[in-house]
């Protein structure tokens, strides 16, 4: 546990930090770390039952994620319960209720030209039709964000509540992606983008020198590579990918924000031996943004980092990059509390201490809420899945009228710093004298054109050769 402040927090705040940091049980890092068999039936079963859930053979969203359709809701239904009438720990909750939850639905997205994120690729992005590539490249840019009861913990226990409990309405699920740093086709283009010696680090196909892709979707590293990064673009998307977060989290009036690692496990790079240097520039730009643009963030009164310790040698984990970061000094207004905890067991007791909270789900680039869950071997993503309520919230075949919905989507211009002119943002990478340049000046530099445009050129050309 560490608590980072710059000035004394009020009493509440006091409080609950004190009670997430010793009055509650330990994690259970074990009951959900497998295939997770029994809560994936257990879901399909809800949703059979209550939805007329029903996959469609043959036909899949996108690679390997079965496709399904479902009946229209019946209101004349008084009550639903997970996971079902004869549960001695069920959760209630009513139709009318889904509704509402389903209407908060909203995305957030970067207002970026050189992104070209817009309404229309938004719309096609969240049914799974983002291409490989440039499209899967801005969704790291793209929040969704919307009120998702918590359903079960991460020790697989339903959680009892009754309709006359206000707790569920308090819960937001972020869904967000992270940097992909795992080398898979449909992410090609943060290859391209942060290593900058990629030709070097991965095995290539002699007859169009790009990176071989044996099983269809991951490339092959080299043994040992010497990675070279950029650093610059890596520093300047993280802290627009932060921001982007946070200001959605302020715009729904939370409170308390609960973060986790995003693309800081298996997607981190471990394989080409990045990964702890992608955790510590992560946990920086995190801390950059609460130090530069709480201005901005006036809504959120603290944040909570749900970071599980599952390493051996806890040097290496998540928690310790983060806890070293801070720990250099933390001048941001926003209270931050670093816990070795169970993310929902955080969320579900502040929400039930009367707070406004949000969640954080490390969500795919295809756009798809949940992606894999039905294929019995869940990540992170696919357990959120199985243990809230966000495949009937924010999966597009379920809320179809509002995921699909363009006026539910909201476009964030980034912050301007003081001492800049209106067009352009500069932010000082920490060690480093150098400037990043957020938003474009009016006189672009020929390097920062030439950076936007080589990933794409060389994207263009493997899409020409192997498109799927």
């Amino acid at each position: 546990m560490a608590v980072y402040a710059s000035k004394p927090f009020d009493e509440r705040i006091g409080n609950l930090f004190d009670e997430l940091s010793n009055k509650l049980s330990p994690m259970d890092k074990y009951a959900m770390s497998g295939r997770c068999e029994s809560e994936t039936i257990q879901m399909e079963n809800f949703l059979r039952a209550n939805f007329g859930f029903e996959n469609i053979s043959n036909e899949y969203i996108v690679q390997g994620v079965k496709s399904f359709r479902i009946s229209p809701f019946n209101r004349n239904i008084p009550t639903i319960q997970f996971p079902n009438n004869n549960s001695e720990q069920k959760f209630e909750m009513t139709i009318d209720e889904i509704i509402q939850w389903q209407k908060s639905y909203t995305v957030y997205a970067l207002n970026d030209p050189d992104l070209v994120i817009d309404s229309s690729f938004l719309q096609q992005a969240l049914q799974g039709r983002s291409q490989s590539g440039p499209e899967a490249f801005r969704m790291k840019f793209v929040c969704r964000i919307s009120t998702c009861p918590i359903l079960m913990e991460f020790d697989g226990k339903v959680i009892h509540r009754t309709l006359d409990e206000q707790w569920p309405h308090r819960i937001k699920l972020v869904s967000v992606t992270g940097i992909d740093f795992a080398g898979r086709i449909h992410d090609i283009n943060d290859i391209f983008t942060y290593i900058s010696n990629w030709p070097d680090v991965y095995y290539l196909d002699p007859s169009t020198n790009l990176p071989i892709v044996p099983n269809g979707r991951d490339f092959m590293a080299k043994k040992n590579p010497l990675v070279q990064l950029n650093d610059d673009r890596l520093w300047n998307d993280l802290v627009r990918m932060a921001y982007v977060r946070l200001f959605a989290c302020n715009q729904e009036n939370i409170e308390i924000v609960v973060e986790t690692g995003i693309g800081l496990g298996v997607f981190a790079g471990k394989q080409i031996g990045i990964d702890q240097q992608i955790r510590t520039r992560s946990a920086q730009a995190m801390k950059y943004v609460l130090e530069n643009y709480t201005s901005n963030l006036t809504n959120i009164r603290a944040i909570v980092f749900a970071l599980p310790i599952f390493e051996r040698d806890r040097t290496t984990s998540t928690f310790n990059s983060f806890t070293q970061v801070f720990n250099e000094g933390y001048n941001g207004r926003i209270p931050i509390l670093i816990l070795d905890q169970d993310m929902h067991r955080l969320t579900v007791h502040i929400a039930k201490a009367g707070f406004r909270v949000s969640e954080l789900n490390p969500a795919d680039s295809h756009g798809v809420f949940g992606e894999y869950w039905q294929n019995f071997g869940p990540a992170v993503e696919e357990k959120l899945a199985l243990t809230t309520l966000g495949l009937i919230i924010q999966h597009h075949i379920f809320n179809v009228d509002n995921v699909l919905n363009t006026n539910n989507y909201k476009f964030v211009d980034l912050p301007k710093t003081n001492n800049n002119n209106a067009s352009s943002v500069t932010i000082l990478m920490p060690n480093d004298n150098s400037e990043l340049v957020l938003q474009r000046s009016t006189h672009q530099t020929f390097f920062s054109v030439v950076s936007r445009l080589i990933p794409k050129f060389i994207y263009d050309i493997y899409n020409r050769i192997f498109r799927h």
